[in-house]
Parts: structure tokens; sequence; C-alpha cells
């Protein structure tokens, strides 16, 4: 097993080592730190439609929310990791965690949704911090790899569990008082991370060898945040305004500025040279492909639960406790399963299992407030991802030597997370943009009051129908309602219809692109054991 500081473990000699000083107050600290982190990640889901009532958001505005905090992890998880390797891992989880404290109050206080897209880029920013510093510290006081195993595994058990409350958590506030409430929830948990880490852990580090890649950084970071902007706005402003084509234009150009900076970088965050292997490049591309269908299904149950049908907090993370929970209590059943199955039939699985489940929510009626139709498709998209989110890895490890495994597991959960922040930019251009097309043409054909059509068409064209099935009954353009609630119902099949072929489309490459790939890793080493990267990512277990 390859730790981040590029040394490996062996599996038996220190079997019988004495546990090493701090290693409970070290689990607790990094277990607190993960669930904050995933409970900042995903606590916004069950409050959408709440959001836009009383911040009087738009399509585009709420898809900010979530990825002005996936944007945040993906661009600086690496860095982060190396910061903590560089300065310590203790001062990393406790500056991640204050950074949550702060990005959590700025939501809580927020007056509009720009300053709630500042708390989540702060929230986002510490648990970049939070994912690689919890981690990579927990790994640092385990005597041997049967008990790392174990450590991670309750690690990751909080950060499913967080993943599965946050929603109740927003549920819950919004139905006794106000959704802000949530986040000063969080700003009481996060502190609570501070102090502990601050009181139980010792400061964890290991330099050698480790340097920043600033060039590879701001490139990436720049590059990134540009083409997803233009990929965000493009449904409402339009994808031929001058704005979105520049973002593209000059975005892509400095991911290609990033490619050329890692090829020559001595210390490249990126290391581009994995991909001349044929079987990690194939890992890799359905580590995106996969969760970027995952994290857009949630993305669009949470969009058509809330904004589009306008249902109560608490029952809108009913479904997420389906979509998220497999994750968690699976984790015991997918890790013997890791150890008898080849990991890429398991992917293979789980990908086909989200594709049977994102494609039968296409067939969901958007005027049936019920949710028992949702419960069977998004069962299926969790024990799907359940099987999947632990064998991307171990399929990307399987493909290259064991002296890279460090590297590879990095990159694949930087991939894979970048999958995560794509999820809701690709659910909110094809939902918007096809509920514009077709709620502007019906309107067109309409039988409206006069002063209702022009109401409806200007409310339109400021925030696209989303906006107008947001009009309270009897209010200028609110006769247009169904037509914008149809729209949006086929918009959002749409969406879950291109989640289900991304994930159809990962099974398929998965299981072709890996036929006849001998693992490098030995039979006796674990396909399950935990790696913590060289470069600070987080581990295989994530659920987001």
């Amino acid at each position: 097993m390859t730790l981040n500081n590029g040394t490996t473990t062996s599996h038996g000699p220190t079997a019988g080592a004495a546990r090493k000083p701090g290693y409970a107050g070290t689990l607790a600290a990094t277990c607190c730190a993960v669930f904050v982190a995933q409970v900042a990640n995903a606590l916004p889901a069950s409050l959408l439609g709440l959001f836009q009532a009383d911040l009087n958001t738009h399509g585009s505005q709420l898809t900010w929310i979530t990825a002005a905090f996936m944007i945040a992890v993906v661009c600086f998880e690496f860095t982060f990791g190396v910061l903590g390797d560089l300065f310590g891992r203790k001062k990393l989880i406790t500056v991640g965690a204050a950074l949550v404290a702060v990005g959590s109050t700025v939501a809580a206080v927020a007056p509009n949704v720009q300053v709630l897209w500042v708390g989540a880029t702060l929230n986002g920013l510490g648990a970049g911090a939070l994912f690689p510093g919890s981690l990579t510290m927990l790994a640092s006081v385990t005597r041997n790899a049967r008990e790392r195993a174990h450590a991670v595994a309750l690690w990751s058990g909080f950060l499913s569990a967080g993943a599965a409350v946050s929603p109740f958590l927003g549920g819950a506030f919004a139905k006794i008082g106000s959704w802000r409430g949530s986040f000063w929830v969080l700003v009481v948990i996060a502190a609570v991370s501070v102090v502990i880490t601050l009181v139980l852990t010792s400061e964890s580090r290991s330099p050698e060898g480790r340097k920043l890649d600033i060039p590879g950084q701001i490139t990436f970071a720049i590059g990134l945040i540009l083409v997803l902007y233009a990929a965000v706005e493009g449904p409402e402003s339009g994808w031929t305004t001058l704005p979105v084509i520049l973002s593209f234009g000059v975005g892509l150009c400095f991911l290609v500025g990033f490619v050329v900076v890692e090829l020559g970088a001595k210390s490249p965050i990126f290391d581009l040279t994995l991909f001349r292997n044929r079987a990690f490049t194939v890992a890799s591309v359905v580590a995106v492909v996969g969760m970027l269908a995952f994290l857009g299904a949630c993305f669009a149950t949470a969009m058509w639960l809330g904004p589009v049908q306008h249902q109560d907090p608490l029952r809108v993370a009913v479904p997420f406790l389906l979509l998220q929970g497999p994750a968690f209590v699976l984790i015991p059943i997918v890790s013997r399963l890791l150890h008898r199955v080849a990991p890429t039939w398991l992917l293979t699985s789980g990908f086909v299992l989200m594709a049977v489940g994102c494609l039968l929510c296409t067939r969901l009626d958007v005027t049936d407030p019920a949710l028992t139709a949702l419960v069977g498709p998004a069962l299926l998209i969790g024990v799907g991802f359940a099987l999947c989110v632990s064998s991307v890895t171990a399929v990307a490890l399987d493909s290259v030597p064991p002296q890279l495994a460090g590297m590879a597991s990095a990159t694949t959960n930087m991939l894979r997370d970048l999958g995560f922040a794509l999820g809701p930019v690709v659910v909110t251009a094809v939902a918007l943009s096809n509920a514009a097309t077709e709620f502007t043409s019906k309107l067109n054909d309409a039988d409206l009051p006069a002063d209702h059509l022009g109401a409806a068409r200007g409310i339109a064209a400021e925030g696209g129908p989303i906006a107008v099935n947001s009009l309270p009954p009897g209010a200028p353009g609110s006769a247009a309602h169904d037509l914008a609630l149809d729209a949006l119902g086929s918009g959002f099949s749409n969406a879950f219809l291109i989640c289900g072929i991304a994930a159809a489309l990962a099974a398929v490459l998965t299981a072709v692109g890996m036929f006849g790939v001998r693992p490098h890793r030995s039979p006796a080493q674990s396909p399950a054991e935990p790696s913590t990267t060289e470069q600070g990512g987080a581990p295989e277990p994530v659920a987001k």
C-alpha cells in the first residue's frame, strides 16, 4: 500500500505492533472532520426550492450553489494535500474546518444568492482541505494495513453518513424555522471539529520530495472555472453570447496551457504520463463519466422535487436517503466483494444499475408529487453507486505498477471529483435548454390573456421557465404556469436520460476497455485496501 510520502507498507510483519499513540483521538478527529466536509457538500440539496423562493433565484444561479463547492474541491484538493505534507495535516484539518465554519456563517446570513455562492465556495475550500488532510493523518497513526483498512472504513462510514444525514438536517430546520438554521448547526459542528483536532491529535507531515506546482495549479483552476462558467450560463444567457464564447475559448486555452505545464513540471499535480497506459486511461474516463451520471441524477432529483414541484424539504430528503444511504450501509459487503470479485465486474454492474435507475426516472410524471415512483429508481442508483465508488479506484490501481499506485489513486480521485462537479452543470445545461425551447414553442401557440402572455415572455427571458413556474397564483404571467411545469418536466426527463446514457457508456467502456487487461497487483494484495494518495486525494469510498 502506497502512503502519501511514497513509502510502501507491508501486510503482516507489524500485525502485533503496539497501537500508535493518539490513534483513538486521531480516529475521532478525522471522522468528525470528514463528516463536516460531507454535510457541507450535501446540505444544499434539500434546500434548492427554498433558496429559489427566499432569494429569488433562477436555474443557473441554483446550479452555482453546488458547482461553486465542487469546483473549489476539484481545483485545490491536490494542492491542499501537498500543503498538508509540507506544513502539517493537523494544521490543514484545523484550517479546513475553520473555513467551513466561516463559509457556513456566510451562507446562514446571505441576503442574496451571490453571497450564498461565496459561502459555498468557502465550504468547498474547507472540504478540499479536510478530505485529503483527514485521510493522510489517519493513515499516519495506523500500525499495519489491516488496521488502516478498518480505520478508513470507519472514516468512509462517517463520510457517507454525512451525505445521508445532511438533507434531513436541512429539511428539519426548514420545517421548524428557516433553512438558515441548518447552516448555523454546521457552524457549530465545524467548530467542534476544530476543537477535537486541536486537543486530540498530534501533528504529522512528510515533506520529503513534496513541492507546490503553482503554475499547474493556476492554469488548471482558471481553465476549469471558465469552462464550467460557460457551461452553466449557456442555457440561459445563450450559447452564442460573447461572455459564454469567450469563457469557453479562454478556458480551453488555459487547460491546454495546463497540459503543457504539467508535461514539463518536476513535481506535477497531475501526472499526465499515466495516460500512456490504456487501461488507466479507460479507468479515468469511466471515473469522470460515471460520477457525472451519479451526481447529475442526484442534482436532477433535487431540482425536480424542489424548484420544479415545490415539495416540502423533508420530503425532498427522503430520496437522498436511498441515493446516498447504500454507500454507507453496504460498505462491509462491497469490501468483501472486492476481495472475491474482480473490481472491473463490480464497477460494470454498478454502472448498469445506475443506468437502469436513471432511465426509469425519465418516466416520472412532473404533475405527480408522490414519492413512491422515485423509490425504485433512487435505490437502484444508490446501490449502483455503492458498488462503483470503491471499485473505480481499485480498477485504476489494477492498471498500473505498484510504484505508481499513489499517483494513480490521487489522479483517479481527482477525476472522480471532476465528474461530481460536471454532473450538476450538465444536468442544468440539458434540462434548462430543453425546457426553454419547449416553453417558448408552446407559449407562442397558447391561448392566454394578452397581459399574462407578455408577462410570461418577459419573465422567461430573464429567468427561464423555472421562474414562470414559481409565480404565485394571480401574478402576471402565472397563467403560463402549467406550460412551464410541463416544459421543466420534459427538460429534466431529458437530463435523467443523459445521466442514464452516461452510466451505460461507463459500463460499456469498463467491460470492453478493460477486457484482457492483466492486473499489476499481486493476488495477495487486497483490492479493497484503501490508498492514501501521493497527491492527497480522497480515498475510494467517497459518497458525494
